[in-house]
Parts: structure tokens; C-alpha cells; sequence
């Protein structure tokens, strides 16, 4: 990361350590998956979650605690801004306020809707009310939380002695607004843009909207099981073939999660590309996923202690993204096999 910004947009060629691995664009894929899976693990105080039920990341205002936090939302920066030049998924996404703010966009009290929803309703009855007949008393200035000590903070100068009444109140859900949705990590962004940006510069980003930025970097979230079919091929087997039925019937079975670790399983990252399942890429350009039958007799396979053949995991090649099936011989059988080969898995053998 310390090379400069040309030669961290060149040609990538990742190797995992103990790895056999040949890196025609799978591995590069599973490595931006992975590392940012790490580093913006909220539990190194770098991120956190938007809310309970909100998994989008915004920047912990108490990053702090770590006296280098700056250099890591720097490093962070180039790190994205890479997987965005090279066109890689990461593993989570921020808030569309966090996507708005890097491209310079003016923060609305409608973006705080999909990160503190009842907050959002709180403002939005004070802009629907006249409040000059509520009597709330209430001031510029906010009070807020951090590691156990309540802060005080003057949306603007003297804030603390000006009340909000009905004519400057559009003024304090915007300044309000604002400092909700930047409280306290100012230092944190300007670090992660200078980072960014020295990849990547800020002004390339200006032709997207802030949905299409997320997309870009984290691929579409929901897995269409119809259009990933569609945009199958098949080697040796077709679309009859019982295998491959009983195939997309275990997929449809499968929750989001488990489809997007399938998924990943077979093309090295659990993301969907922008267009959907006809733009998946591999090492030579456009690769649509496949299905390779492979064996099919008994003398293919290794006997069992009753002379029984012991019929293999599935086996993937995620720089062709495509899935070598044997030929189960039930559905349970194929189900077994499957779920085996995508959770005790990993790395990619010598493809």
C-alpha cells in the first residue's frame, strides 16, 4: 500500500501464503472479499453499524482510541479506492450518507432515514409542527454520548442561547441533520479521502448517484436465483439433467446468506456485478457461471471399504467461475456434498 497511486492501479497478482494458487482474477477477488471483511470489522473500533438492524458502516466517532486510527482510515482509503479501480466487491457497505459525502453531495434530513429511522421521525414532527405552540425549549445545541461521558455541542456559535422557534427552525434540522450524520469523525474522513483519492480521484465518481456508488463497490445485494439460472451454461450436463435440477433446487432452498456463500464458493466473491449473472467476469473477459459434469462411472472415483465409490466434494475454479459437479447420485446426496464442500473449503487447489 505504501507504492504509489500508478503502481496500485496495475495489473493485480495475488498469491496466498502456503497457496498453490494462479491468480487469473478469483483470487484477487476472494482477497479484496477478505481483507475487507477484516479491516472494516467494527470491532476494531474503525466502523461501526448504522443501527440494530442496520449492517450498513459508518465511521466510529470513537475511533480515537487508537492513537494511529488516522493512518488506518488513510490506508483504508487507498484499499477501497483499489477495489473500486479494479473493479472487486467488499465484503459491506456504508451508508448512503457516507457514498453522498464522498461524492460532495448535500446531506438531506431525508438520508437519515435509513440510519437512525426513529431519530429521522423525531426531526420531521418538528418540521411538520408549529412548535411555537409546543413550549419544547429547545436550543442550538445537542447533547450526546461517548464512551460513557455526555458531551455538549453548539450546532453554531452561541448556540446554546438561541432558542428554536418555528421561523429558524428549517435552519436547525439542517445544522442538526449535519452534525448527526458527521459527528466527531471530520479527522477520519479527510484521512480516508486522502487515501482515496490518491488512487483514485474524488472527481471520477461525479458521473454516479450515491446507489449506483454502492453497486459499484459492493454489487448487488439480493441474489435473483432466476436471472443467476438464466445465465448459466453447462458442460456435459444440461438443463434436464437431474443433477442440475436437484442443483437449483438446493439453491432455492438456500436463505441469502447461504446463496451468497455458494456463490462466492464458485466465483470467489458474494457479490453479483452490476447488470446482474450475464456480466460475471473471469480470467479472459466475460465468463458466465458453469456447470462441468465430472466422473459419472465407478471407476472414477476411489472405492470404499465394501467396494462402494466414495463420490467426491464439489470442486470450484473461481477464475473461470465455474463449479465441477459430480454426478450425485440423490438429491440428498448432492445436498451433503454441496453444503460440505462450501463450508469447510477454502483456498483455490493449483487454479
Amino acid at each position: 500500500m505504501r507504492k504509489n497511486a500508478v503502481d496500485l492501479r496495475r495489473r493485480l497478482y495475488i498469491q496466498f501464503k502456503g497457496e498453490e494458487g494462479l491468480d487469473y482474477g478469483g483470487i484477487a477477488r476472494e482477497w479484496f472479499f477478505l481483507l475487507s471483511h477484516e479491516v472494516l470489522n467494527p470491532m476494531y473500533c474503525l466502523f461501526e453499524y448504522a443501527g440494530s438492524n442496520n449492517y450498513s458502516l459508518q465511521i466510529n466517532a470513537a475511533s480515537f482510541v487508537n492513537p494511529d486510527h488516522l493512518k488506518y482510515f488513510e490506508f483504508i482509503g487507498r484499499f477501497i479506492a483499489m477495489a473500486l479501480f479494479h473493479g472487486k466487491f467488499i465484503y459491506s457497505g456504508f451508508t448512503l450518507p457516507f457514498y453522498k459525502k464522498m461524492l460532495n453531495k448535500k446531506i438531506s434530513i431525508k438520508d437519515l432515514e435509513s440510519v437512525d429511522a426513529e431519530y429521522y421521525n423525531s426531526l420531521m414532527w418538528i418540521a411538520d409542527n408549529n412548535i411555537d405552540e409546543c413550549d419544547m425549549e429547545m436550543y442550538f445545541v445537542v447533547d450526546y454520548e461517548i464512551l460513557g461521558e455526555v458531551k455538549c455541542h453548539e450546532l453554531k456559535v452561541g448556540g446554546r442561547d438561541i432558542a428554536v422557534n418555528e421561523s429558524n427552525k428549517e435552519e436547525y434540522l439542517e445544522l442538526i441533520v449535519e452534525w448527526r450524520l458527521g459527528r466527531g469523525i471530520e479527522s477520519q474522513l479527510s484521512a480516508f479521502f486522502t487515501g482515496f483519492s490518491s488512487v483514485f480521484p474524488l472527481q471520477w465518481l461525479h458521473y454516479f448517484d450515491e446507489r449506483e456508488l454502492e453497486i459499484l463497490l459492493c454489487g448487488m445485494q439480493e441474489i435473483d436465483v432466476d436471472d443467476w439460472q438464466k445465465n448459466t451454461v453447462y458442460r456435459h450436463y444440461n438443463a434436464q439433467t437431474k443433477q442440475v435440477v436437484w442443483f437449483w433446487q438446493f439453491v432455492r432452498s438456500l436463505d441469502q446468506e447461504k446463496r451468497s456463500k455458494l456463490l462466492q464458493f464458485v466465483t470467489g466473491t458474494c457479490r453479483v456485478p452490476v447488470g446482474g449473472f450475464s456480466e460475471l467476469i473471469g480470467s479472459t473477459g466475460p465468463q458466465p457461471f458453469c456447470i462441468e459434469r465430472v466422473g459419472g462411472n465407478k471407476e472414477s472415483w476411489l472405492s470404499g471399504s465394501k467396494n462402494e465409490p466414495v463420490m467426491p466434494l464439489p470442486r470450484s475454479h473461481t477464475c473461470f467461475n465455474r463449479l465441477d459437479l459430480p454426478v450425485y447420485k440423490s438429491y440428498e446426496q448432492l445436498v451433503e456434498k454441496l453444503t460440505n464442500a462450501i463450508e469447510m473449503t477454502e483456498g483455490f487447489g493449483n487454479e
